[in-house]
């Protein structure tokens, strides 16, 4: 009987670190900050302030009459769902494709639970330079955007195994 090899799900535990840190900051930031306050945090180019998103990233559908809601909770549920299948499939040492998928998990399941307690995500970090301003985000973006990042980077750039496999 052959044992099964051991796969990529503990990195799962990264995900629900992200979403730990991600509704801790979001929780402080409810708690001390009114809507639209502006905090400078480093001089012409980083503020705290609380804004929320009723749609996806940068605003996307924030106009839309609520079913956005719904659509972005199902995407996030879905594409978790299956990267988390995928990671099963991943061997546990191939860091280069668990690592991206538990940090995109991790930043769509911590803004799915602000959809459902707020009904819309929570954003804070506001970076700007002179009168260009990025969209507000949250930690949880910041983490589907560097998953997403490295997906496309691991995918263009082999690693050692994949190098060695030629």
């Amino acid at each position: 009987m052959t044992r099964p090899r051991p796969n990529a799900l503990p990195w799962l535990g990264l995900s629900m670190l992200l979403i730990a840190l991600d509704q801790l900051t979001k929780w402080i930031v409810l708690r001390t900050i009114e809507l639209h306050e502006r905090i400078t945090v480093i001089p012409g180019f980083f503020d705290w302030t609380l804004t929320f998103n009723p749609g996806a990233a940068f605003s996307f559908l924030s106009d839309a009459a609520g079913w956005q809601r719904w659509f972005f909770s199902a995407l996030a549920v879905g594409i978790s769902a299956l990267l988390a299948y995928w990671l099963a499939r991943t061997p546990r040492r191939d860091w280069r494709t668990a690592l991206p998928f538990a940090l995109v998990i991790g930043g769509a399941l911590g803004n799915l639970v602000d959809r459902l307690v707020h009904g819309q995500v929570v954003d804070f970090v506001l970076v700007y330079w002179r009168s260009y301003y990025w969209p507000a985000f949250n930690l949880a973006d910041s983490a589907i955007v560097v998953g997403a990042v490295l997906i496309v980077l691991f995918s263009l750039v082999p690693g050692k195994a994949a190098a060695d496999a030629r």
